[in-house]
């Protein structure tokens, strides 16, 4: 397993512990140099968008991947984490609406956590 698709699946574990809702990984790595994988997760309000955060860099942190870049924290609308390999997109659920990454990268293959899980 890569770094990548290993650093993505430990980022899902922890925004599930968080009980982060719809989300997505998308891979990239075909499409763009920026990074192998995004991963876009929503919660309800800032205290849990925040909540994310400090789990995904937590436990990321423990298995030797550090956050390279963290934009948007203390706002909580859309909290960008960059781990070189993977970028977090953790949004509230109305800018998560109103950015609509998914549309964006939607030349990227976009798959859940669990068909990542099932790629291994």
């Amino acid at each position: 397993m890569t770094d990548a698709k290993n650093m993505a699946l430990l980022a899902c574990e922890a925004l599930e512990d968080k009980k982060a809702s719809d989300i997505k990984v998308i891979d990239i790595e075909q499409i763009t140099t920026l990074a192998d994988y995004f991963i876009i997760a929503s919660g309800s309000n800032r205290n849990q968008v925040q909540a994310m955060a400090d789990n995904v860099d937590e436990v990321l942190g423990k298995a030797g991947y550090p956050c390279k870049q963290t934009e948007g924290y203390s706002s909580a609308n859309w909290i960008l984490l960059d781990y070189g390999d993977i970028v977090i997109h953790l949004f509230d659920e109305e800018n998560r609406l109103f950015y609509d990454l998914e549309r964006i990268w939607r030349d990227g293959k976009v798959m859940d956590a669990k068909e990542l899980k099932e790629e291994q």
